[in-house]
């Protein structure tokens, strides 16, 4: 019996550890698949603010940051952030079964990117300076996002859960 129950607690363990490693994979695959939609985005002019506007071009001025390895360096780099990102969520957030907190998480990490960090990346605009059409775009990128990040990791535990029991 108590061989049972070592073996169950040794499950629950990999599981966690793997629910871990899911939820990083999924802000990894989350940061490179919005961030490479953003820099679209930024080519057909729907928004001024591009990926590597924050990431490279606010603290280098080098001829290769404005080039396509701008691009794709800023969609990695943003790949390697989200995951920070998704083990706040996972950390504080994972037992919400709502689509909802996901949207708010999107809005909440606009809000933090684009007004109070805004001093920290002098090549972009600040808030009040940017167009409607960014603004938009910008803050439906993120609400995708984060409920990409939200509900991918919600879901995730939940089901992890339904099969411990």
């Amino acid at each position: 019996m108590a061989e049972n129950n070592q073996l169950e607690q040794n499950k629950r363990n990999e599981d966690s550890m793997s629910l871990l490693a899911r939820s990083l994979l999924t802000g990894f695959i989350g940061g490179l698949f919005w961030s490479t939609i953003a820099v679209i985005l930024f080519y057909f002019n729907f928004s001024k603010v591009s990926p590597k506007s924050f990431i490279l071009r606010s603290w280098l001025k080098t001829d290769w940051t404005s080039s396509w390895l701008g691009d794709l360096v800023s969609i990695v780099l943003i790949g390697v952030l989200s995951m920070i990102i998704a083990l706040i969520y996972y950390g504080t957030l994972k037992k919400v079964k709502s689509m909802w907190v996901g949207v708010l998480y999107g809005i909440i990490l606009w809000a933090i990117i684009f007004y109070l960090l805004q001093p920290i990346f002098n090549n972009v605009p600040g808030l009040f300076d940017l167009d409607t059409n960014t603004i938009v775009t910008t803050l439906c990128l993120y609400i995708l996002y984060g409920i990409f990040i939200g509900y991918s990791i919600s879901y995730d535990y939940h089901e992890t859960q339904v099969k411990e029991t």
